[in-house]
């Protein structure tokens, strides 16, 4: 087996936008599909962590897009592990159209948790630290790593939003990508008319559940460039936990 695996999706029709391309929130879920389809394979996903009461969970994450593959097309998402320590993995991605053509690229970072303490847990402990066989040395990744996401004292609140049923995934958080969709949906249609997303950066900071009411603050970086920062109150009145940051960047069309 390769140590870089290949999946094949298609941009269905009700997962594209006005534009008729694929949605940001859809090629994120495409990514994590394949990342779990990747590390099952070969030997330590989800469907071998679980029933030992361990869990993978996304730390970091950056794509970032020359095109977005357009409605009913065909693509590849290929993934690869580029390095593994003890507590973090980078994980890496590319998007590829049937012809060859790359839309884009991706990188991660991921956790493995104790899914019981919620604590940290050794990578290397997992089959005898069998996912080092699967480190791919020799290809590189030739967007930026995410980052930490760096912001001000200039953010403001911008909306305030209840999560529910739909917001929550197998791991009982509140799925990684919804956060991602989100953030999207703070600017209008009337903007991505004129803008398309270039990158976007997510830098996931504490856990959030259903319930819990998160809060938007939004700052503009540059002129193409803003950063958003989401935190959430347990009850109403409670103090905020910050959850995660996001940076994202924009092109006009």
């Amino acid at each position: 087996m390769d140590k870089t695996g290949r999946y094949l999706f298609m941009a269905e029709p009700f997962h594209c936008d006005f534009s008729h391309r694929l949605f940001m929130g859809h090629l994120g879920n495409h990514m994590l599909n394949a990342a779990d389809f990747h590390s099952t394979d070969r030997g330590f996903g989800m469907n071998y962590l679980n029933p030992i009461h361990k869990t993978w969970v996304l730390s970091r994450l950056a794509i970032e897009m020359e095109e977005m593959p357009e409605q009913y097309s065909k693509f590849y998402v290929e993934t690869w592990v580029e390095s593994a320590m003890r507590y973090f993995t980078n994980r890496n991605f590319s998007v590829v159209g049937e012809d060859g053509r790359v839309f884009g690229y991706g990188r991660s970072v991921w956790a493995m948790i104790d899914t019981d303490t919620r604590q940290p847990q050794d990578i290397f402990a997992i089959r005898d630290g069998s996912i080092r066989e699967w480190i791919e040395t020799e290809r590189e990744c030739p967007i930026e790593k995410s980052s930490r996401v760096k912001m001000g004292g200039g953010a403001e609140l911008v909306r305030t939003i209840d999560t529910y049923y739909n917001d929550v995934d197998v791991n009982g958080h509140i799925n990684s990508v919804k956060y991602i969709e989100h953030v999207l949906d703070l600017f209008s249609v009337d903007f991505y008319r004129i803008y398309r997303l270039h990158r976007f950066e997510i830098a996931y900071v504490a856990e959030s559940h259903a319930g819990d009411r998160l809060n938007f603050y939004s700052e503009k970086t540059a002129d193409d460039e803003c950063c958003v920062r989401i935190t959430k109150c347990e009850d109403t009145g409670s103090k905020e936990t910050e959850v995660c940051r996001c940076k994202i960047e924009f092109v006009e069309k």
